[in-house]
């Protein structure tokens, strides 16, 4: 049964017609525990809180779908003003953005156009952008954009996925740019020709990929809510004496938040990834694959 509704919610996040819906009705049924809001005023309102607990922050604003030159430079302007109301607000929050709101499926010369606007603003404030690593068919592609960006730009990193054969292959092979990677388990729906199928096998690949990262000397963003891999590479980073200024833990807003209290009252370097935005109900659709549970609070909202 759990499988059945994973798989229903990562098709609904891929429904443009479920998203135009969405639209109409707001942060309701309970999305607004994972989404900061639908404006940039709220995004930072949300920033402020999570760092007067002690919290750093990347910001996204969400976009689904993007099949015009025209939306894709609007997605472009937001991820800018992105950058300036951060930079006016004076928080502690970079950029994370996904490549296709910003016209990869259009062109790639449009993307990279997009790209270069957004990384010369955040170099110019002294500022971090994250590329979202998004489903296999855009894997190479996104590799491939960053190796080329990394020639002028030293402030960008991405996300690699440990449901993904090929990503102990990645580590190794971006090792020589000394990359900050964000590290995840992976939220998209993807064939056993190129995933790993079963959950212990992606868990044990997860593991395995950051203790690669960080012996390689790299900064390492370990994104996740699993305790038992907190606690693993807790234990890990104290027996290899690895800095803790060499990575952070990264969790999603609105989970696992006494999780993410507990961590900073450690010591440790913890950053929210806050999505705001209209565009919300994909990044909430594959928040609801990811742990069906949360289908009750939803349902608990829906009927208040």
């Amino acid at each position: 049964m759990e499988m059945v509704m994973r798989n229903l919610f990562q098709s609904l996040a891929k429904s443009r017609a479920a998203n135009k819906m969405a639209k109409r009705y707001g942060l309701r049924f309970g999305a607004g525990r994972f989404v900061a809001g639908e404006t940039i005023q709220r995004a930072i309102e949300a920033v402020r809180e999570l760092n007067r607990e002690g919290k750093v922050v990347t910001l996204d604003h969400l976009g689904e779908f993007v099949f015009t030159e025209e939306e894709a430079n609007e997605s472009a302007d937001m991820c800018l003003k992105t950058l300036d109301a951060i930079n006016e607000a004076g928080v502690s929050s970079n950029l994370s953005l996904k490549m296709t709101s910003l016209g990869l499926d259009i062109s790639r010369e449009l993307c990279v156009r997009n790209m270069r606007r957004i990384l010369d603003r955040a170099k110019a404030y002294g500022n971090f952008v994250r590329i979202d690593m998004e489903d296999f068919a855009h894997c190479q592609i996104s590799f491939d954009i960053l190796r080329e960006l990394r020639q002028e730009y030293d402030n960008v990193g991405i996300v690699v996925q440990a449901y993904l054969y090929r990503t102990m292959q990645d580590i190794d092979d971006l090792k020589e740019l000394r990359l900050n990677l964000r590290l995840v388990k992976g939220a998209y729906k993807e064939s056993p020709e190129v995933a790993y199928p079963e959950k212990k096998d992606v868990d044990a690949n997860f593991r395995a990929i950051i203790k690669r990262h960080l012996l390689n000397g790299c900064y390492a963003a370990i994104a996740t809510h699993d305790e038992s891999v907190i606690a693993d590479m807790k234990a890990f980073i104290k027996e290899q004496g690895i800095s803790n200024d060499q990575f952070e833990f990264q969790m999603l807003f609105g989970i696992c938040v006494d999780l993410q209290n507990r961590l900073v009252e450690e010591g440790y370097r913890v950053r929210v990834y806050v999505p705001y935005g209209i565009d919300w109900f994909g990044y909430f659709m594959r928040r609801l694959a990811e742990r069906p549970a949360n289908v009750w609070f939803v349902l608990k909202n829906m009927f208040k």
